[in-house]
């Protein structure tokens, strides 16, 4: 990869960084005041009720990536028209799917939590939280696309500015609901979902300035065309298959931890937060590979695309572990932000080892994700997802389960990362003869 191309990945990994260590500031605020409350039985409801929208939130989360890899060779292709029809045709699918999911959201919660494992009292919290949260379900799935359009278009920035707001505007209604005015698991639903509207109208703001009508007007016929829609809806149920294996994964590692008793839940709640705000610091860089691998594959480049994923990967593995090493040194000063409840604290340095090949994995798991997503190499993420969670996770969770052993739940999660990254490392050679072959391709037609 060039100087000039090189530059461009420090730039977008510095600001996707930034940018992501924003986004799991929520969930985090929500463990931090929740996790300081005298009944913790309102940690564990959230935690619960986390699983579901796991499940609704993640398994969308389609709208993103899709978004992301189709603008980006779009943009590599000089495409202008293109880029708009695929922001404004994932806007409007992220729309119908939001007031969906608030139409249905009596029967989705009932049928969730019938499926989870925990006591009457934590379950009503649970519950609470989920009827404050579930309306900010059409602001979510819109911000996806909102997100996935500017990362397409390399506007970090707009990205960053977003994450910010919504970030900061949660941390001061979670205080404000949780801690001035009593509200427990609601207030941290509340704020979630209030948060997500805000973010939501200045990325609309930001978006719409960009937009000409007259060009708009142009390119409307080519929202519905036939052709492009039926490679969007394989592209989005391929990629809507490996998210439900991925959150699949880590409801069932929750799930089964619940199993396990009340602080068993909470104590994993906890490392998983650490995992999750690793994981999006890491993302920070697969979003460049993402954003650079759409692009290069626009321009036919399968040379750049090599020398992408040898930076992105050494990048990530080393900030990954880094990070992972860190939260192992210092576990009190860390996780004593999280929770002060020492039964909790207490079990947490049994399993904070664990972090490290979790981390240490699931940091080049994830920039190979954004590599194929940049790609639009949908098949490829079904697969390795499936393949990492039936080989990988299901045999050793099982286990674990019988046993009533935290410890091979952990196990069972690192084999899953570590699948995640044979399944896909395996074909990344093959991308970089395809994308050069289609280029010569395209330039003899």
């Amino acid at each position: 990869m060039d100087a000039l191309n090189r530059r461009r990945f420090w730039r977008l990994s510095a600001i996707n960084v930034f940018s992501n260590l924003m986004v799991p500031l929520a969930g985090l605020s929500n463990v931090a005041f929740l996790g300081h409350l005298s009944d913790i039985r309102h940690l564990a409801g959230v935690a619960l009720a986390t699983i579901l929208f796991n499940y609704l939130y993640w398994t969308f989360g389609f709208l993103r990536m899709g978004t992301t890899g189709l603008t980006a060779q779009a943009a590599g292709r000089g495409d202008e028209d293109e880029v708009l029809v695929v922001g404004v045709r994932n806007w409007l699918v992220a729309l119908a799917l939001g007031l969906a999911i608030v139409l249905l959201q009596s029967p989705l919660r009932e049928a969730g939590f019938a499926l989870l494992s925990a006591t009457s009292e934590v379950k009503a919290s649970g519950r609470a939280f989920y009827d404050a949260l579930i309306w900010g379900a059409p602001a979510t799935l819109i911000n996806f696309v909102l997100l996935g359009w500017f990362l397409g278009r390399e506007q970090s920035g707009r990205v960053l500015v977003l994450s910010v707001v919504v970030n900061f505007a949660n941390i001061a209604l979670d205080y404000l609901f949780i801690v001035r005015w009593g509200w427990q698991s609601t207030g941290a639903g509340a704020a979630t979902a209030i948060s997500q509207y805000l973010m939501f109208a200045i990325g609309m703001l930001l978006a719409v300035g960009e937009i000409d009508p007259v060009r708009l007007r142009r390119v409307a016929g080519r929202l519905l065309d036939p052709t492009a829609l039926r490679a969007v809806f394989v592209l989005n149920r391929d990629l809507l298959i490996r998210t439900f294996a991925l959150v699949s994964v880590f409801s069932a590692f929750i799930n089964l931890g619940s199993g396990m008793g009340t602080i068993v839940l909470v104590t994993n709640a906890v490392l998983m937060q650490v995992v999750t705000f690793g994981a999006y610091f890491v993302d920070g860089i697969a979003f460049a590979t993402e954003s650079l691998a759409g692009y290069f594959k626009g321009e036919g480049k399968g040379g750049q695309l090599r020398s992408l994923v040898w930076l992105a990967g050494t990048v990530s593995l080393a900030t990954g572990l880094v990070f992972a090493a860190l939260t192992a040194i210092l576990p009190g000063q860390i996780f004593g932000l999280l929770t002060d409840r020492p039964e909790v604290t207490a079990q947490i340095g049994q399993y904070v080892p664990w972090l490290i090949p979790v981390l240490g994995f699931g940091s080049i798991a994830w920039m190979l994700d954004g590599y194929f997503l940049g790609l639009t190499e949908s098949r490829v993420l079904r697969n390795a997802a499936l393949v990492a969670a039936l080989a990988g996770f299901v045999p050793v969770a099982f286990f674990a389960w019988q046993q009533q052993n935290p410890q091979l739940l952990w196990l069972a999660l690192t084999l899953f990362t570590a699948a995640r990254v044979a399944s896909l490392a395996w074909l990344v050679p093959a991308t970089f003869v395809s994308v050069a072959e289609s280029s010569g391709d395209q330039k003899t037609a």
